[in-house]
This record gives C-alpha cells, sequence and structure tokens, in this order.
C-alpha cells in the first residue's frame, strides 16, 4: 500500500473520530434529559457527566478563542500529504454548509456552541451526577 493511502487512511480514521466526538456532545445531552425523564440510573454517572461537561466546555473555548479544532487541522494536513482535497474552516461549519448549505460568520457558530454548553451545564443541576 502506498503512502498516500495511508495518509488517508489516517484522515479518515479522524474523520470517523471526530464523528463520534460531534455525536457523544450531541447524543450525550439527549440521552441526560431523556434519562431524567425515563429514570434510567446511567445518567448520574458522575465520570460519564465530567467527561461529556469537558467536552462541550473544549468546543466552547475553542469557538470563542477562534481555534479550530486539533482534529480537523489534523485531518486536513494529512489530506494534504496524501494528495486529496482540504477544506477551510472548522469541521462543524464545513459539514453544515456541506450537507445543508448553512453558512454563517464564526461568532454564530460560538453562540450556539455557548448555548448548547450553557444547556449541559443546566442538565447538570436539572440531572445531578451521583458523587463517585
Amino acid at each position: 500500500m502506498e503512502s498516500k493511502t495511508y495518509y488517508l487512511l489516517a484522515a479518515d480514521t479522524l474523520l470517523f473520530i471526530h464523528v463520534l466526538f460531534v455525536a457523544f456532545v450531541i447524543l450525550g445531552l439527549i440521552l441526560i434529559l431523556v434519562g431524567k425523564v425515563l429514570s434510567w440510573q446511567w445518567v448520574h454517572n458522575r465520570r460519564f457527566r465530567l467527561l461529556h461537561m469537558l467536552a462541550i466546555a473544549v468546543v466552547v473555548v475553542q469557538s470563542w478563542f477562534g481555534i479550530v479544532c486539533p482534529l480537523t487541522t489534523w485531518e486536513m494536513a494529512l489530506r494534504e500529504k496524501a494528495g486529496d482535497t482540504v477544506y477551510s474552516g472548522t469541521f462543524i461549519s464545513h459539514w453544515l454548509d456541506s450537507i445543508l448549505y448553512f453558512t454563517a460568520p464564526a461568532w454564530v457558530f460560538a453562540v450556539c456552541y455557548t448555548i448548547f454548553g450553557l444547556l449541559v451545564v443546566a442538565s447538570w443541576v436539572w440531572v445531578r451526577p451521583k458523587p463517585s
């Protein structure tokens, strides 16, 4: 297998990890809220909740400081090494533009991430984690 194939495989792997990260953040909040209503005990797990809070905190901080996610940067570097096409901007803005044809200034994404982060904080209050 030539090096171009390895770079593309690594880039695709990073893209998959990035999708899993986004799914964890979004689905995590949905499951926490649904779990509260349905009395699922696992949504009170402190380690899960701390990891979820940390994940959205990283996204919010990156957006407010204009930092492109390292996963995006690494993926694009690998695609460039493979001679593949690369995109500019953030992972979310690229895929929203590609899938939904939605473009917005960076501040809009920062505000959306912040609101989502505040929802995660509110879920911490409404669905209390149990002490470990």
